[in-house]
């Protein structure tokens, strides 16, 4: 296998061979080949609001914004820059009509956005987060002490998936032994035939969506009939705010909630292991000072950025950057990009566990659409790595890990390895 500095250094020559207007983030084959971090630092360095020109069907041009101060100027201007489901949303791939209407909070603008995120806040509100901690662990606990030991495993199935359905199981108040199919809607609902051959069709992907909204449904009349209860889908059902959505709506709240507690959090399991796998200094250390999870978690958060853009629609003429952004115009708010914005965060191409200011990072969005599961998140990640410096000496990549062949979810698809005590 060809040492990993050299294949990056061919990847690098590679993308500096291209034309500038030749530059597409939203080609998934940048993704895949982990040549995107090429793409954003050329980006950065001579364009970075960028006229970028995508053959993806339902795409075709939009600005992709890679600094961190203007991906932040954006995010805190929302009358400005649209998250509105009416404007396009948070997505560049244009739906055809019948899934244009899957409206989810993060794909509102003030006042709407505010009153539908106040619903759920409560339940992944800091104050909450104690009570999970215990239950948290003893499920990671539980996981680990399954793992084979010397004997090569996907992480990506055996701990990431399990541990984040697990977790987002117990947030619905849903079926345990379904919460595979949580993992499995997640997919669904991000999976896309034009930007992945292998992809399941429209067709497919819609009556898999169709499915999780009825198996909800279901719940969610249940909910209806009884008293209040402290789990996202009676949250829903019983504030006024969100009681009245009707099916297309739940639905897309849904998936909002689905892929962030599903999808984000077992992409961020995994990109530790890579991330610690890849920097044995940093691994060193952290079990030299256990204390260092603290500031190695949002780290991680940074360095893996688990969704690697958001979408927004400009409302009037603007300038950006210097560019000359039009009514109408997408703009992809590259946070994998800004994540490594040596403009903003001092060394942002080292992965290193001890940062002075290790929060100053954008994958949780910015602004009002700052992830609500945020400090949720961080606890799973904290306990897990917790966990994993008490059982094993070493944590061994076997091969290469086989990453989504997407550029909204920045994941792994399968990751082997092998653990040592």
């Amino acid at each position: 296998m060809e040492p990993k500095d050299s294949a990056s250094r061919a990847l690098q020559e590679r993308i500096g061979a291209m034309a500038l207007d030749c530059l597409d983030p939203s080609d998934t084959r940048h993704h895949v080949d982990d040549s995107i971090g090429h793409v954003f630092a050329r980006l950065r360095r001579e364009a970075p609001v960028h006229r970028t020109r995508s053959p993806v069907a339902g795409i075709f041009e939009y600005w992709s914004v890679t600094r961190y101060h203007d991906i932040v100027q954006v995010e805190t201007q929302p009358g400005l820059y649209s998250s509105d489901w009416r404007h396009g949303g948070i997505t560049l791939m244009d739906f055809p009509p019948g899934e244009q209407q899957l409206r989810m909070f993060i794909a509102m603008d003030p006042p709407e956005h505010g009153a539908a995120r106040a619903a759920v806040h409560p339940m992944v509100a800091p104050a909450s987060l104690a009570k999970w901690e215990p239950l948290i662990r003893q499920r990671t606990a539980q996981v680990l002490d399954g793992l084979p030991h010397g004997e090569p495993f996907d992480w990506v199935d055996r701990v990431s998936v399990e541990l984040s359905t697990m977790m987002l199981a117990t947030l619905f108040d849903f079926p345990q032994e379904e919460r595979r199919s949580l993992a499995r809607w997640s997919d669904m609902a991000t999976a896309n035939q034009s930007t992945n051959p292998d992809a399941p069709d429209p067709a497919t992907r819609m009556a898999e969506l169709r499915a999780m909204l009825e198996r909800f449904m279901h719940l969610w009349k249940e909910r209806l009939r009884a008293p209040p209860r402290q789990d996202l889908l009676s949250m829903l059902a019983h504030d006024p705010a969100t009681r009245a959505m009707d099916p297309q709506e739940l639905m897309g709240n849904l998936v909002l909630l689905v892929v962030g507690g599903s999808d984000t959090t077992r992409n961020t399991m995994s990109g530790g292991v890579l991330a610690l796998h890849d920097n044995p200094a940093e691994m060193a250390r952290l079990r030299a000072r256990p204390t260092l999870v603290e500031s190695l978690v949002p780290e991680i958060i940074r360095w893996q950025t688990p969704l690697a853009y958001m979408r927004r629609t400009a409302t009037q003429d603007s300038m950006l950057g210097g560019q000359q952004i039009r009514q109408g115009d997408k703009l992809a708010l590259w946070y994998l990009s800004g994540n490594r914005d040596e403009q903003a965060i001092s060394e942002a191409g080292r992965f290193i566990i001890d940062r002075a200011r290790p929060r100053q990072h954008l994958s949780f969005g910015f602004g009002i659409h700052h992830c609500v599961g945020s400090r949720l998140a961080e606890l799973q990640l904290r306990v897990l790595w917790e966990e994993l410096l008490q059982r094993f000496a070493t944590i061994e990549l076997v091969g290469q890990p086989e990453r989504v062949r997407s550029f909204l979810v920045h994941g792994f698809t399968r990751m082997m390895v092998r653990v040592h005590r």
